[in-house]
């Protein structure tokens, strides 16, 4: 299985830099099997039947993305600063410029924020902060920038409207530094409307981190290792998705991150509480263990999520599949459309 099985070409143009407004509003390809059809993501109501449940990863993302001083002698030079993953002594983060920064040193990126750094390699470091519990919280959120993907970041600075537009309407638990894109679609009306409807949901968590976006370098796919993300399925979770399974309902998870946590928590067969990291890599000629089908946004040329939904799907009906996407001008990548993906 070869990497260049995963390339298309992408225009710059269909990369989405604002999410529709509404949220809802957003375009909807559907592939039933070999059947596409375009919709909206409000039409979700009409597609999910009753005893269908939606899995939904209650991450929030937090403002990862600093600017700060550090002070050499008489000198202060600027730095950029992007955090990784909490650590037991701090966070892990990446920097720009990486190479001069010195162990001890001391950056400062608000009157109430700074940070020691305590260790570093060649490629991050990690930083002690001054501030522990809901006084770091306050002091990132008012220092911080929401750390939109590359992709967007390299046609236009993040602003305050991200701040909204980069947060699900369910974000709960502070941790991620990249949003699980295919739950922005949802508001409060269609979460609601899909309840009265009888279409269920059930919360776990999956701290998305900046490895999402890192691209696979090796030829052979299978031979790519994968970054771990820390994780959650409490045992009410577990509970529910496994008594949806045993009475014939669908468990369909909205992102490829409560995807991956869920086939995770299911080594067994069935669902199983879950803390701790997953480096779960699905590609083609995985079988899914729990995953009935799939909400997801367009994923990036080469990239494990595509391969994910190859895995699903089948490759030759995933080609299928972006090809229209791309011939219907369908917007990409973490503000764009979706698909729901039911194999």
């Amino acid at each position: 299985m070869k990497l260049s099985d995963f390339d298309f070409d992408l225009p710059e143009g269909l990369i989405a830099t604002r999410p529709a407004k509404p949220r809802s509003a957003a375009r909807l390809l559907l592939a039933e099997g070999d059947c596409l059809t375009d919709l909206h993501v409000r039409d979700l109501v009409d597609i999910f039947r009753p005893g269908d449940r939606l899995i939904l990863n209650n991450t929030r993302v937090i403002p990862a993305r600093l600017f700060g001083a550090r002070q050499r002698g008489e000198a202060v030079a600027k730095i950029e600063v992007t955090l990784l993953e909490p650590l037991a002594q701090g966070w892990r983060a990446l920097a720009k410029p990486l190479r001069k920064v010195q162990v001890g040193e001391v950056i400062r990126f608000s009157d109430a924020l700074s940070a020691t750094v305590a260790e570093k390699s060649e490629t991050d470091m990690v930083l002690s902060f001054n501030l522990t519990g809901d006084d770091f919280d306050t002091a990132l959120a008012e220092a911080g920038q929401m750390p939109l993907p590359p992709y967007i970041a390299a046609l236009r600075p993040a602003d305050d409207q991200d701040r909204t537009d980069y947060q699900t309407v369910f974000a709960r638990h502070p941790g991620a530094v990249a949003a699980p894109t295919a739950s922005l679609h949802f508001e409060p009306w269609l979460l609601d409307a899909l309840r009265a409807k009888g279409v269920v949901s059930t919360e776990v968590t999956l701290h998305v981190g900046a490895g999402t976006f890192l691209p696979v370098k090796v030829e052979d796919v299978t031979t790519h290792k994968m970054h771990a993300e820390w994780g959650e399925v409490t045992q009410a979770a577990a509970a529910e998705i496994n008594a949806t399974k045993a009475s014939g309902g669908r468990v369909i998870p909205v992102g490829t991150t409560a995807l991956r946590l869920i086939e995770s928590a299911a080594v067994s067969g069935q669902v199983e509480p879950w803390q701790g990291p997953t480096d779960i890599f699905i590609y083609p000629g995985y079988r899914f263990r729990v995953t009935d089908a799939l909400m997801t946004n367009f994923h990036l040329p080469k990239s494990t999520l595509l391969m994910l939904v190859s895995a699903l799907m089948g490759q030759e009906r995933m080609k299928r599949v972006y090809a229209h996407a791309l011939e219907e001008k369908y917007r990409f990548f973490s503000y764009g459309d979706s698909s729901l993906l039911i194999p």
